[in-house]
């Protein structure tokens, strides 16, 4: 959780380009990972079991935003599966990626499948870059540990150290320069909302989305899309326009996309960006599965709206079997319970537009502003009933005022004398009462700045 205030965001935000970070196992690419991303990134809310192993994060060099993505942390069993897993996650990366950074162990020297994977880099034409990991000094770099990785072909080569910091701002110059500016939003009306349709392979995107388009016919144009690929269309639904985005076997062109489900997340980063808000499509049959919540943990960490759809709903068999469906969605995504949930099937359009109708009301609650006066009256008896924790010492922590600062999501300030002590307990507990008192069923970002003035105390009468 950041201590300072956040200026307001652009209206729309572009999809930032992601970055790969691609190579065989105990190389250091998470090292790196956590060396570019740079800091702790802060959520609201707690995800628990999700946000401890994400393997994406926002980061930004010299002016160039991005996304990051380590695509390590599997163990195969024997060397033909490593060399078939390693190829797996070039040939993804390749896909998804504006840019790849191989690493490779300077210290082991280079492998057959070092060698297979940067003949699969080169082919594919995607910027590259080749961190050789583990330089920790200036004398192993002369000892020649560097050298043999010539023979890879790789223009970009650079000795680094990812533990140590070494040779990592040359690396993220290199980057800077390959990186593509990011494009400017399409141009759509201001109050239209844009949707993104994500979620797991064959729970019936595609389905849902030509449900909605085919039904209302409604679709004036295709509108052009980012250089990931995903498809626009334009629909007109209860006086109201909505830009609907499938990324539904769009990337997937090669078939191992499909079976490497992991990389659902990567295939949704960009889409994710782009939108207003977003629906995560989830089988019935399989609810509320792993992926599932990381899917939902990458929309609430980009503060987008969600919507959940439990598509498949006429496959149900009973509605016992129903009951334990919606109890284990209340027990695997407690994060995002503000969000509705849509029972319904794209199958036979049952509740699809229901679900569109939901996005066009959380819409509204991403763009909403509470009046400042409102607020600090939502703030006065919250800290009248209850006081913030003091701070180690025994010393109090005073919440002075509070001002809505953003929109997309709905962010706000809170000033206080001592930010560092505001605890996340204190701080998810502000956010639930903020949900119940302006019903904002979407995220909410809260940051804390240090100021000291006059806090909000009940007058004691005499």
């Amino acid at each position: 959780m950041s201590s300072e205030s956040e200026t307001e965001p652009a209206a729309r935000a572009s999809p930032r380009p992601i970055v790969a970070i691609v190579g065989r196992p105990n190389v250091g690419k998470s090292t790196l990972f956590n060396r570019i991303v740079g800091h702790k990134l802060a959520i609201v809310e707690d995800v628990p079991g999700v946000t401890r192993d994400r393997n994406y994060a926002d980061a930004e060099w010299e002016g160039r935003a991005f996304t990051a993505v380590d695509t390590g942390g599997f163990l195969p069993e024997t060397e033909d599966a490593l060399l078939s897993r390693v190829r797996d996650q070039a040939r993804l990366a390749i896909d998804e990626a504006e840019v790849v950074i191989f690493v490779v162990d300077g210290l082991a020297g280079l492998t057959a499948i070092d060698q297979e994977v940067a003949s699969m880099l080169r082919k594919s034409g995607k910027p590259l870059l080749l961190a050789v990991n583990k330089i920790d000094s200036a004398r192993r770099e002369e000892e020649e540990y560097v050298t043999d990785f010539y023979r890879l072909g790789i223009e970009g080569l650079f000795a680094v150290s990812a533990e140590h910091g070494r040779g990592l701002s040359e690396l993220m110059d290199a980057l800077a320069q390959r990186l593509p500016a990011i494009a400017a939003p399409d141009e759509v009306a201001d109050d239209a909302c844009r949707v993104a349709i994500i979620g797991r392979p064959n729970v019936g995107k595609s389905t849902l989305i030509n449900k909605l388009l085919g039904a209302e016919r409604f679709v004036a144009s295709e509108l052009p899309g980012t250089t990931t690929d995903p498809v626009d269309a334009r629909l007109e639904h209860g006086g109201r326009t909505f830009v609907l985005t499938d990324t539904a076997g769009i990337r997937r062109k090669r078939s191992i996309a499909a079976k490497v489900e992991q990389f659902s997340v990567m295939h949704a980063l960009s889409t994710i960006s782009r939108a207003d808000v977003v629906v995560l499509v989830i089988d019935a049959g399989e609810p509320a599965v792993e992926q599932d919540a990381k899917l939902a943990a990458v929309v609430l960490e980009k503060g987008k709206a969600l919507v959940l759809f439990v598509n498949k709903w006429d496959t149900v068999e009973s509605a016992r079997k129903g009951k334990e469906i919606k109890e284990e969605l209340q027990i695997q995504l407690p994060f995002v319970n503000w969000a509705p949930v849509l029972y319904g099937s794209a199958k036979t359009g049952s509740h699809v537009f229901a679900a569109l109708e939901a996005a066009g009301k959380v819409f509204e609650h991403q763009v909403s502003r509470v009046p400042t006066p409102l607020l600090n009256k939502f703030m006065e008896a919250l800290v009248d009933a209850h006081p913030a924790p003091l701070a180690p010492g025994g010393l109090p922590v005073r919440l002075y005022y509070i001002a809505q600062t953003g929109i997309r999501p709905p962010t706000f300030t809170i000033s206080t004398n001592r930010p560092e002590f505001v605890v996340d307990s204190y701080k998810r507990f502000i956010v639930n009462r903020m949900r119940e008192s302006f019903g904002l069923k979407v995220p909410i970002r809260i940051f804390f700045n240090k100021k000291s003035s006059r806090p909000f105390v009940r007058k004691t009468r005499r």
